[in-house]
């Protein structure tokens, strides 16, 4: 089984091409809206020991994606991440195990500690002799708690999106 102590001390930085930034929420909480940001970046300072790597990423709100242009400029508009103020998502780690990524989520200027639960996939070389690295880590917020609190009433009661958002990372990483 793949650990992270499998990573050799270093920077290693995420491959966008090769990586997700992603999430879901409820919508009429009967279905799931899907969506991602294409526009992120990240780096993880591989320390020995492993447990104290340090872990940083950057998301740029104005680049989601749910598939639905109309929707995707009410995401970027003031009801929900206002890009204009707040360009940016950011997270920070606090500890890193081979189970678990815990660190601060920055979204509309807020900060709340947030934890992942990570599966590290393995390390190999591809075909350029270039190490790669990867690993899925999924976490679950309250979009209130960043003050993400537009919403609407549907009729028989309920609401239009749900509190709760699923993240999800699928993340290759490149050494060096």
């Amino acid at each position: 089984m793949a650990s992270i102590t499998d990573l050799t001390p270093g920077t290693w930085t995420v491959d966008p091409a090769h990586s997700e930034l992603g999430f879901t929420a409820r919508h009429l909480m009967v279905a799931k809206v899907r969506g991602k940001f294409s526009d992120f970046s990240g780096t993880v300072e591989v320390k020995e020991p492993v447990t104290d790597t340090v872990v940083t990423a950057t998301a740029k709100l104005a680049s989601v994606d749910t598939n639905s242009a109309d929707r995707d400029a009410h995401l970027r508009g003031a009801d929900f991440f206002d890009v204009e103020k707040n360009p940016e998502m950011t997270f920070a780690s606090t500890s890193v195990s081979d189970s678990e990524l815990a660190g601060d989520l920055t979204i509309n200027g807020i900060t709340k500690p947030v934890v992942f639960d990570i599966e590290f996939n393995g390390v190999a070389t591809d075909p350029w002799g270039n190490t790669k690295a990867g690993f899925e880590a999924t976490t679950e917020i309250n979009r209130k708690e960043w003050d993400l609190n537009w919403n609407a009433v549907i009729e028989g009661g309920g609401m239009l999106v749900s509190e709760k958002i699923k993240i999800a990372l699928d993340i290759e990483l490149l050494k060096g």
